[in-house]
């Protein structure tokens, strides 16, 4: 890990130990997945299609703090990050990864998993990338008609900020003052395409002036810069001030999938690299920190010895919840 002590930020007012501790203890367990699936897939194999998220915990960490639990999330991201940040167990996590049926789709999720929970406003996934825009935003118009506070939150990649659906679902939003927050992990790279490739613009922020609505670039490394960031969208939309665009920049420490050789890096693409772990450990006492990672890696094993243990689902699953 090199240049974790860069750019460090003063704590807030908000900012207390004890939710320091709470957002160390989401990255630090987001982190414990990536590790023990890592070893897990290069040992036993995996039947499923593994999107890394390792780097970018912080992101989604930080934003689902400043979220209610009613609050809509739409992800489109990397890992287990969302899920577990916005208040999802470990076995139903790791049910959907390995397609048993203690999974939180009771084993329809293996691979790429939809991980979906409308108790805890984890409405899954859509079906492609760049769907995740309009679904979101019918949930901001659905609370908009019924006269509650809730927000939508959008979370995506800066590849899919290309797509038709970006665009026109941002118009609509903002005319609508819709309360919606458009989230984009921008991690540089579209697969094996890097962003300055394939933009116009420097930033995928910029782009919310053309929709006359607030755009902010955050260091996605950093978990409390990105739970001020998004408070502030939050207290906007609640007020009926329409939606936001937030860029939390981000690093992809991995390949684009579990395996990828990735043969279009260079060799120094982590020099500048600032691992969240580190960030916000730096912030509250070493000790406590060391406790809570390896608390959060006892807690990962004995989840994935149930989720192991479980039983896989009968065919038949696959026509449950389809029809009402």
């Amino acid at each position: 890990m090199t240049g974790t002590g860069r750019g460090r930020r003063k704590p807030s007012a908000r900012s207390d130990d004890s939710m320091l501790s709470e957002l160390y203890t989401a990255i630090a367990r987001a982190r414990a997945v990536e590790d023990a699936l890592a070893i897990y897939i290069r040992d036993h194999g995996f039947a499923g299609f593994w999107h890394p998220g390792k780097g970018q915990e912080a992101a989604a960490v930080g934003a689902c703090a400043a979220l209610r639990r009613d609050d809509y999330l739409f992800y489109q991201g990397r890992g287990v990050n969302w899920p577990l940040a916005k208040g999802m167990g470990l076995v139903p996590i790791l049910g959907d990864l390995l397609g048993k049926t203690n999974g939180s789709t009771g084993g329809k999720g293996a691979g790429v998993p939809h991980w979906a929970d409308p108790a805890l406003g984890i409405m899954g996934e859509g079906a492609t990338l760049g769907s995740v825009y309009h679904i979101a935003a019918g949930a901001a118009l659905s609370a908009q008609m019924r006269g509650t506070d809730q927000v939508a939150l959008a979370d995506f990649g800066d590849g899919t900020a290309a797509r038709g659906t970006f665009h026109e679902t941002l118009l609509q939003a903002a005319v609508w003052r819709l309360p919606l927050i458009y989230f984009c992990e921008n991690n540089g790279i579209s697969v094996t395409t890097g962003f300055d490739e394939v933009s116009p613009t420097k930033s995928i922020a910029e782009r919310a002036g053309a929709y006359g609505i607030p755009g902010e670039v955050v260091d996605g490394h950093d978990a409390l810069a990105v739970h001020e960031a998004v408070a502030k969208a939050v207290s906007r939309a609640r007020a009926g001030e329409g939606p936001s665009l937030i860029e939390a920049k981000v690093t992809r420490v991995g390949g684009h999938w579990e395996g990828d050789a990735q043969q279009y890096r260079s060799a120094d693409y982590l020099a500048d690299y600032r691992d969240p772990v580190e960030v916000m450990a730096d912030r509250i006492d070493r000790a406590l920190a060391d406790r809570i990672l390896a608390d959060a890696r006892d807690e990962v094993a004995a989840a994935l010895d149930e989720v192991e243990a479980a039983p896989y689902p009968d065919p038949s699953l696959i026509l449950k919840d389809v029809f009402a």
